[in-house]
């Protein structure tokens, strides 16, 4: 069957449909309004070109050579060697689908048509995307303004043939790949590598994967302390929704639907109605105040990078409608910086919290459950180590989310005085998420094996299709093994979408 395209306005794009068109290989279209916009702005630039005009990078030089007049005949040149002298990274390769996001960021940036390319420049973009064609890009060398500076001279180095890309499954040079698609590399005119390299595409495209993680994190968090709950053998007196009304967070309010639909019916929680336990720990009781946060900020983060990927975050930026080239600061990326580390911090909550369930359930005073959840216990040390290695990870993500978006060092000889540091939040963002996947996944480890000690009693509707399904992909460990080849799995159990898919139709769509 013929995929459907999606369509490039400038206005289109939002987490959900940008993630799912670098993971489906979605084609990219040009929209009408898309090339019209892009030629009306092109006709002003080479307008002004042939008066001879002074304008910052098109008829200049760059940052500090700003006052330096380029002649007609090396404009050309100039661009060139911008994307040249740019390509100053450092460090590991950005993940191929970032890489994916960035450039669908760009084109759809440049289709506003407020950059002054060229309606080749943008086909060919395109074509490079439906290509597969991925540019190799280092992660290290943006200060995050003049936007990510010299991640997107990477990628346009592919598209003028030099550096290197990986394509259909090779790592060659842009030229060889040009070679075999059969075209020649890009010849880049006046103002259109400045277009391509000044923008937030890099740091956006961190933003924008790590928003699409986190709405799925809250929602396996939910489910794990959900499992976490029965195995602890808790309350959900206080997940009733009398209590939320009365500090109405939206997220709060949520989550706490989100639990009760999960513990629905659950043959382990009537057991023990009468034990004469007054309350849970807050790891389990505050689960709606702590998720909830959590769900809350994601939405902003959410909206924020919405606005920013349908954003021009070039500079000068260039409105046919009165004609003007207006200088500004639209590559600045303090937005997406802050929201960074908003999200950073914030998702660092779900694994801090998670890793206090998973101590509470591997530690036999609190838990009333074998020690270390092992049947043999001595002879086997269980899943002991497996909350050390969760400790790790929130430890080190304790670290991480110390703000990037305070920093500033200035650059350019001081003409670019202020820098956002947001490509910086967005890899620490990145790394966090991360990590809080797998501290999550190691609660399921640990909740399910809980869970073991109180069959035949089922649990709720939908952390019992939970259990199901985590046992079927890893059985009860009755014996020590490799720890590290289990909490793999997990992950791999957890974070297959069919988990999530069918226990939202057992207990209801989860938010």
């Amino acid at each position: 069957m013929r995929r459907k395209n999606l369509i490039i306005t400038g206005k289109g794009l939002n987490v959900t449909n940008s993630v799912e068109a670098v993971v489906n290989n979605t084609p990219l279209q040009l929209s009408q309004t898309a090339l019209r916009n892009a030629a009306r702005s092109r006709r002003l630039v080479e307008g002004w070109i042939e008066r001879d005009e002074v304008i910052y990078g098109i008829t200049t030089g760059f940052g500090e050579f700003k006052d330096v007049k380029i002649s007609a005949r090396e404009l050309e040149l100039l661009q060139r060697n911008l994307i040249l002298s740019h390509s100053a990274g450092t460090g590991k390769f950005v993940p191929e689908y970032i890489t994916r996001l960035m450039l669908l960021f760009r084109i759809n940036s440049l289709s506003l048509g407020y950059s002054g390319v060229r309606t080749d420049l943008l086909k060919r973009l395109v074509l490079l995307f439906n290509e597969g064609v991925v540019p190799l890009i280092p992660s290290q060398g943006s200060v995050g303004s003049s936007g990510d500076l010299s991640p997107l001279s990477h990628m346009a180095l592919t598209l003028i043939g030099e550096g290197s890309c990986r394509y259909r499954g090779e790592i060659m040079s842009s030229a060889d790949a040009h070679m075999i698609l059969g075209i020649e590399p890009f010849r880049l005119s006046a103002k259109e590598g400045l277009a391509l390299i000044n923008g937030t595409q890099m740091m956006s495209a961190y933003l924008c994967k790590s928003v699409y993680d986190s709405v799925i994190l809250c929602k396996l968090a939910d489910i794990a302390g959900s499992l976490s709950l029965e195995a602890l053998k808790g309350t959900s007196k206080a997940f009733d929704p009398k209590i939320q009304r009365v500090r109405p967070h939206k997220g709060q309010i949520r989550t706490a639907e989100n639990l009760r639909r999960l513990l629905k019916g659950s043959r382990i929680m009537l057991s023990h109605k009468d034990c004469g336990k007054v309350q849970d720990a807050y790891s389990l009781r505050c689960m709606p105040q702590v998720h909830g946060a959590v769900r809350d900020t994601v939405e902003y983060c959410g909206n924020v990078i919405k606005t920013e990927i349908n954003s021009a975050t070039d500079n000068p930026l260039i409105f046919p409608e009165t004609g003007e080239h207006l200088e500004g600061g639209n590559f600045h990326g303090e937005p997406v910086a802050l929201a960074s580390d908003f999200l950073a911090i914030a998702v660092s909550e779900l694994g801090n919290i998670s890793e206090r369930r998973i101590a509470r359930l591997v530690d036999g005073n609190l838990s009333g459950l074998p020690r270390f959840l092992t049947d043999k216990g001595g002879l086997n040390s269980g899943l002991m180590i497996a909350q050390y290695t969760a400790a790790s990870l929130v430890s080190q993500n304790k670290v991480l989310c110390h703000p990037g978006s305070v920093d500033s060092i200035p650059t350019s000889a001081n003409q670019e005085d202020h820098n956002s540091m947001g490509s910086v939040s967005a890899l620490k963002l990145y790394e966090v998420v991360n990590n809080v996947r797998k501290i999550i996944a190691i609660e399921f480890l640990c909740a399910c094996q809980g869970m073991d000690y109180h069959r035949p009693l089922k649990s709720g509707a939908g952390s019992e299709e939970a259990y199901r399904l985590f046992r079927r992909a890893i059985p009860h460990q009755s014996r020590d093994e490799i720890t590290s080849d289990l909490i793999l799995r997990s992950a791999e159990a957890v974070y297959d979408m069919k988990f999530l898919s069918a226990i939202e139709r057992k207990c209801g769509g989860l938010h």
